[in-house]
């Protein structure tokens, strides 16, 4: 399941059992290695579109777009060796982490706040709740940004919805040339078809426009042109192991 995506054991967090734990979140990237593609939200395609090819995805009945870190699986192109980051831009998703939202059982509306059981210490670490069992700046601040960034989410997948109602994505592969002639291909992904979005009547592209989506249609159209410079990392990576 992509939301639980690096997560190895996550808990509800609660105030009684982890008053006297803190969070060691790790030092580097290095828990995304084996990543391939992660989920991005609307409001992340400008800057993500500089590093990273966006693709659609679809699950079930949602369109999901995310981030291609990667042409082949458990491979992501954008961590070094030393665990750090390589690109400009980090998605939101993997910035979250060791955090995410669930949605409470009793209750499909209201969340609980988790954590991945591997970064919680009671030596080391980010207190999450003080000696009153009071919420610390640093757990307010990470439900604050995971709260905005599923309110951003849910946009997304209305911004999906109405791509697949307008009948604007295609079943695509991308194919890329290396330096030595060999092909390396990705698998079958969504795209906006740029011929069906030409051929929208004007109330269709007035509504996608004051939706704020055309923006990201064109950032994704634009990022697709980065699939080569996918292949440009393998090769350096390959030649400097």
């Amino acid at each position: 399941m992509a939301e639980l995506l690096f997560y190895s054991e996550p808990v509800a967090l609660n105030r009684e059992e982890h008053k006297g734990f803190k969070v060691n979140p790790p030092g580097d990237f290095g828990f995304t290695r084996q990543t391939n593609s992660v989920v991005l939200a609307g409001i992340e395609f400008a800057e993500a579109s500089r590093h990273y090819p966006i693709v659609f995805t679809r699950n079930a009945d949602q369109i999901i777009p995310v981030a291609v870190l990667g042409m082949r699986d458990q491979e992501n192109l954008f961590v070094d060796a030393e665990g750090k980051w390589q690109a400009g831009y980090i998605p939101a998703f993997v910035r979250r982490y060791p955090f995410v939202l669930a949605n409470r059982p009793d209750d499909q509306d209201q969340f609980l706040i988790c954590v991945d059981q591997s970064t919680l210490s009671e030596e080391e670490g980010n207190a999450l709740f003080d000696e009153a069992g009071q919420e610390t700046e640093y757990l307010q601040n990470a439900s604050r940004f995971m709260r905005e960034y599923h309110q951003r989410f849910l946009q997304t997948l209305e911004f999906g919805k109405k791509l697949d109602e307008l009948g604007l994505l295609t079943e695509m592969n991308a194919r890329v040339t290396r330096e030595d002639e060999s092909a390396v291909v990705l698998g079958q992904f969504l795209s906006v078809n740029e011929q069906a979005l030409m051929q929208l009547t004007t109330a269709h592209v007035d509504e996608l426009f004051r939706a704020g989506y055309m923006g990201w249609i064109y950032a994704h159209l634009i990022s697709m042109g980065l699939f080569p410079e996918l292949a440009r990392r393998m090769g350096e990576l390959e030649a400097a192991a």
